[in-house]
């Protein structure tokens, strides 16, 4: 049974999704302030958090800026409805996820089972080998992990999902509705700015090659493309 931390001040409404995900199967756990949310989400015995930005003692950004310095805990962020400025700060801070309130249930399960299908994957649709090797990235299917020059590069389960994509594509134009479908597990919306922010923060983390060019590019209206030399 996962285990899922909902971080989050209303505390009625943290009641009704844990009432909501314990009928769908999940076992949940409510902090109400961002400092005893940190403190939680740190201790190892969650597979998921529910994170909303406005709390007491530590907003979300906090706690999840905090969070990413010594971990990968899949967070789902929950933000304002129509604030794009909250989605996109969540995202480059290393939500994996958003959702707007106030939020339809079944949503939300939906979005928070499309992530942990990411973080449990052992990347069943590859068809090449395990390890997969272009220029200085090394990518792990099996253990999702990356090398960037044989050093370990830390990424979230969406970034390692969309660079393995691009790589097993690498050379070749990959459209931003099959990397939303297969990676995110939705179809891609005109005012959703989740794909476009994990590829900058994994093209951030990436960094340029050692001659300075790009290592993904963007094909304006179309998709991305991870370059090869």
């Amino acid at each position: 049974m996962d285990k899922v931390l909902i971080i989050d001040d209303d505390e009625e409404l943290c009641e009704l999704v844990s009432e909501y995900l314990t009928v769908e199967g999940f076992e949940t756990e409510a902090v109400h302030d961002g400092q005893s949310g940190l403190t939680r989400a740190r201790s190892g015995d969650y597979n998921l958090a529910i994170l909303d930005v406005m709390l007491p003692k530590m907003n979300g950004f906090e706690v999840l800026r905090d969070l990413r310095k010594d971990s990968t805990l899949p967070v789902l962020m929950l933000t304002a409805r129509g604030d794009d400025t909250e989605r996109i700060v969540g995202l480059e801070t290393g939500a994996d996820d958003y959702l707007p309130k106030p939020f339809n249930p079944r949503e939300l399960v939906a979005r928070l089972r499309a992530i942990l299908r990411r973080v449990n994957s052992e990347d069943g649709e590859s068809v090449s080998a395990d390890k997969l090797v272009i220029g200085d990235v090394e990518i792990s299917a099996s253990g999702r992990s990356v090398k960037l020059n044989d050093e370990e590069l830390p990424l979230t389960s969406v970034e390692f999902d969309l660079l393995a994509m691009l790589l097993r594509h690498a050379g070749n134009i990959v459209k931003k509705d099959d990397l939303s479908e297969t990676v995110l597990e939705r179809e891609l919306s005109p005012y959703d700015r989740s794909l476009d922010m994990h590829i900058s923060n994994l093209r951030k983390k990436l960094g340029p090659r050692p001659d300075g060019t790009d290592r993904i590019k963007t094909v304006r209206s179309v998709g991305y493309i991870y370059t090869v030399v």
